[in-house]
């Protein structure tokens, strides 16, 4: 995740002075995913520093900004290297460049090229015209699903801390022999934190378009209720009925919670969220998910003590 490449001026081919110059981060994968798709075509790469962040994060973060993209021209000698005064910044930069800005301080005039880096042999053939296929982002259930093992893998690791502690305290807390209250209270861990994985960091991106609410984290109750009523019924058959009412309770208000706040995670990778609305989102929807944790712990212990 720290894999970048040194700000600064490339070529592609054998660019000459009137070549194309295109601009983007210093996230490798950008990087080369951008050579990739000029193969065969002659051209200059200006690398802005965006400290290893790929262009859309960064325009928001204004990382791949105005000012790192004059310091840039300047520091790399562009005006020396190419005869004409234009840039190719990506649709997606767009948010923190200024083009009018760019043009006034470095004489350079920004032409944002389309969204995705595919598009840009086609872009520079038609003399840098953009079709309106080329300005809209999709954001399909294949492209939703690329992106889920990125959160399995977050999320699976935070599990593989908090399972066993859940075990200890199932085991110290809990009636009876210390091996057998840690795996009866242990396991409905396991499964809670399974089903709210799978509700939260799957589910809940599969079915984004179709699951009511306008927030992430509302999205990802809908899920987390479904998870719940599977979570309940597997605890209540593999403990033949010996799990209490308190203690499902608390894996169903534990699984909603942990469903919401791993759906709200995806807001970042999402195509329509804004920094605003994600701050906004996050000042009520970390509070009531923390509550909803708290209350189904409480119920859990509660439940392991009296059992």
């Amino acid at each position: 995740m720290r894999y970048t490449v040194d700000p600064g001026l490339y070529a592609v081919g054998n660019p000459d002075a009137q070549s194309p110059v295109l601009v983007t981060a210093n996230y490798k994968m950008s990087f080369d995913r951008l050579r990739a798709e000029l193969s065969g075509i002659d051209a200059w790469i200006l690398v802005l520093n965006t400290d290893g962040i790929n262009v859309w994060c960064a325009a928001g973060k204004r990382t791949f900004g105005t000012e790192e993209l004059v310091r840039r021209i300047e520091s790399s000698g562009l005006a020396q290297v190419v005869a004409h005064r234009k840039l190719i910044v990506p649709q997606l930069g767009g948010p923190g460049v200024a083009a009018h800005q760019v043009k006034e301080l470095s004489g350079f005039r920004v032409v944002y090229g389309p969204i995705r880096a595919e598009d840009l042999p086609a872009f520079l053939e038609s003399g840098m015209k953009a079709t309106p296929e080329m300005r809209r982002k999709a954001f399909d259930v294949r492209e939703r699903t690329v992106l889920i093992p990125v959160e399995l893998v977050q999320a699976v690791k935070a599990a593989f801390y908090i399972v066993p502690v859940f075990f200890i305290l199932g085991g110290l807390l809990g009636r009876g022999g210390f091996w057998s209250a840690a795996i009866h209270h242990g396991v409905g861990a396991a499964l809670t934190l399974l089903g709210a994985i799978i509700a939260g960091s799957v589910m809940t991106q599969i079915l984004l378009p179709w699951l009511p609410g306008r927030a992430f984290s509302v999205k990802g109750i809908f899920p987390g209720l479904a998870a719940a009523i599977a979570v309940m019924a597997m605890q209540a058959r593999f403990f033949a009925g010996q799990a209490s009412v308190a203690e499902l309770l608390g894996w169903a208000f534990l699984v909603v919670a942990l469903a919401s706040h791993l759906a709200l995670n995806f807001t970042g990778a999402s195509t329509y969220t804004s920094l605003s609305g994600v701050k906004k989102e996050m000042r009520w929807a970390v509070p009531a998910q923390i509550a909803g944790a708290v209350v189904g712990l409480g119920l859990w212990l509660g439940s392991v003590l009296v059992a």
